[in-house]
């Protein structure tokens, strides 16, 4: 495994070994943040804000921007805070903090807007496949599954405020991902049924609360501190 860009706060294990909806040739992707030494941040060059690596495929992102796409509701990002607890592989204590002020990071509009945002795009991916050949129908089928996903998540989400990574019932959504894969027009109906449940009234308030993001990240800040003090002769 790659050196870690700072000190991993949380990470773990996400995408569809996450959702249940693995299989024998699916990859394994991890998913965490760090925090960057605080020096960093106050010179002419920040440090980068996230790193990608492949084998292992893993995403790390700096604790700010991790705050930046979790408060947007972002479903990638955000499910690190809701993975089961099996799926943890570093989990510190300044970690245990962000994982206790989860749902401070949700908001009605943000979770309808990200959630339905990503499950179009996966609607317009699969509408571009060739169903015909065998390679891009099981892109298609991926795209149809990610979008059930998607939509049974924003509900879940905005109907009881608990963020369902692991889905309950993961050979429905494979099911249903194959037959809209074989008729994507079908996923239009789910679209507009899942948008019409996340224009009712909700358990979500309309804006994420940003005030518990943000002290926490001064306390993040504040613990990788390094302080020296100045050298006597200078």
């Amino acid at each position: 495994m790659s050196t870690a860009p700072g000190t991993v706060l949380l990470s773990g294990i996400v995408g569809s070994t996450a959702y249940g909806l693995a299989h024998a040739g699916s990859d394994l992707d991890r998913l965490g943040l760090f925090a960057a030494p605080t020096e960093g941040l106050h010179g002419l060059h920040r440090p980068a804000e996230s790193h990608v690596t492949t084998a292992p495929d893993r995403t790390l992102h700096e604790a700010a921007k991790w705050c930046r796409l979790a408060l947007a509701c972002n479903p990638t990002a955000s499910e690190l805070v809701w993975l089961p607890d099996d799926l943890y592989e570093v989990r510190t204590p300044l970690g245990e903090e962000l994982i206790a002020i989860r749902r401070s990071f949700l908001g009605a509009r943000a979770v309808r807007d990200a959630y339905l945002g990503y499950a179009t795009q996966q609607f317009r991916k699969l509408r571009t496949r060739d169903t015909a050949d065998p390679a891009t129908r099981a892109r298609a089928a991926k795209h149809a599954r990610h979008l059930v996903r998607l939509l049974d998540q924003a509900v879940h989400l905005h109907e009881a405020g608990h963020n369902l990574v692991r889905l309950p019932d993961p050979e429905r959504v494979r099911e249903l991902g194959e037959r809209i894969a074989d008729a994507p027009d079908r996923a239009e109906r789910l679209l507009a049924a899942a948008a019409e449940r996340l224009d009712r009234p909700g358990v979500l308030p309309d804006r994420p609360d940003e005030r518990p993001a943000d002290a926490w990240l001064r306390r993040v800040r504040a613990a990788h501190w390094a302080h020296r003090p100045p050298d006597a002769g200078a």
